[in-house]
């Protein structure tokens, strides 16, 4: 079953367990572009994945409200992303924060710093950013949920 995590942001971590890769994809805008720039280069970046690597199932951090506009970002992403997944055939499954901290560290509150090292002692490398580290810990929770492993 191929499956692939995402950390949905400006900067979005990404992970797949088929092939075994995960990175960080930057969807900043550049000065005098639009806002809505980084939608379209989010929704061209799936069909993108597609070709990769069709995942069976997206697994996403859950949305929340922080505020401002990393809010109205993630919210953005993760409507692009279930319309996605509903045009493909592609099951999803979201995780919330306060889960995937706990499933990580075994503190459902664990600060940024706290989950990076987790994702250093277990995977035995760094991380790119705390985005990659989420995604990366998103993809292990859902093999763990689904009973993959």
């Amino acid at each position: 079953m191929k499956l692939l995590a995402l950390d949905l942001g400006t900067k979005t971590g990404w992970a797949l367990n088929s092939p075994d890769i995960s990175g960080v994809r930057d969807f900043s805008i550049k000065r005098g572009e639009s806002p809505g720039i980084k939608f379209l280069r989010f929704k061209g970046w799936l069909k993108e994945m597609l070709k990769i690597a069709y995942p069976d199932i997206v697994v996403f951090e859950q949305a929340h409200h922080r505020g401002g506009a990393a809010t109205a970002v993630a919210y953005g992403f993760q409507a692009h992303l279930l319309s996605w997944c509903a045009e493909y055939g592609i099951e999803h499954l979201a995780c919330h924060t306060g889960t995937l901290k706990k499933f990580a560290t075994g503190k459902g509150n664990a600060s940024k710093k706290a989950m990076m090292r987790a994702y250093s002692e277990n995977f035995g490398r760094e991380p790119v950013d705390d985005n990659e580290c989420d995604a990366r810990w998103l993809l292990e929770w859902a093999i763990t949920e689904l009973g993959l492993k």
